[in-house]
C-alpha cells in the first residue's frame, strides 16, 4: 500500500519562502511520477507542480512558475516544493499525489494515491 506524507506546512508573510516534503513509501518510487495540488477554503483543488518519475522533467501552473521549484530525490523517496516569494494566493492546504503514469499530471484524475495535506498560509 502507497502512502504519502506531507511536512513542511506553516504560516509565513508575503514575500517569504517555505518549503514542503514529501515521503513516498510502499512501492517502487522510481516508477511514479509525482504532484502538488493545493485547495484554498471554498476552492476546487488546483494543480500547482508535478515531476516524472528520473525527475528530467516538471510541469507547474502559469501562477506558480517563476517562484515554486519541484524537485526529487529517489534515494530518499522525497519530492520537494520549494516555495519563493509566497503570496497570499497561496494560501491552501498542499496535497502530494503519486501516479502511476508519466502524462495528464495536471489531471488530478490521473493520480492514483493522495496524501493527507499539509496547511500552508500566507499573509499579507
Amino acid at each position: 500500500q502507497v502512502q504519502l506524507v506531507e511536512s513542511g506546512g506553516g504560516l509565513v508573510q508575503a514575500g517569504d519562502s517555505l518549503g514542503l516534503s514529501c515521503v513516498f513509501s510502499g512501492r517502487a518510487f522510481n516508477r511514479y511520477a509525482v504532484g502538488w495540488f493545493r485547495q484554498a477554503p471554498g476552492k476546487e483543488r488546483e494543480f500547482v507542480a508535478a515531476i516524472n518519475w528520473s525527475g528530467s522533467r516538471t510541469y507547474s501552473t502559469d501562477s506558480v512558475e517563476a517562484r515554486f521549484t519541484i524537485s526529487r530525490d529517489n534515494a530518499k523517496t522525497t519530492v520537494y516544493l520549494q516555495m519563493n516569494n509566497m503570496k497570499p494566493d497561496d494560501t491552501g492546504v498542499y496535497h502530494c499525489a503519486a501516479a502511476g503514469r508519466d502524462y495528464g499530471l495536471g489531471d488530478r484524475s490521473q493520480y492514483d494515491y493522495w496524501g493527507q495535506g499539509t496547511q500552508v498560509t500566507v499573509s499579507s
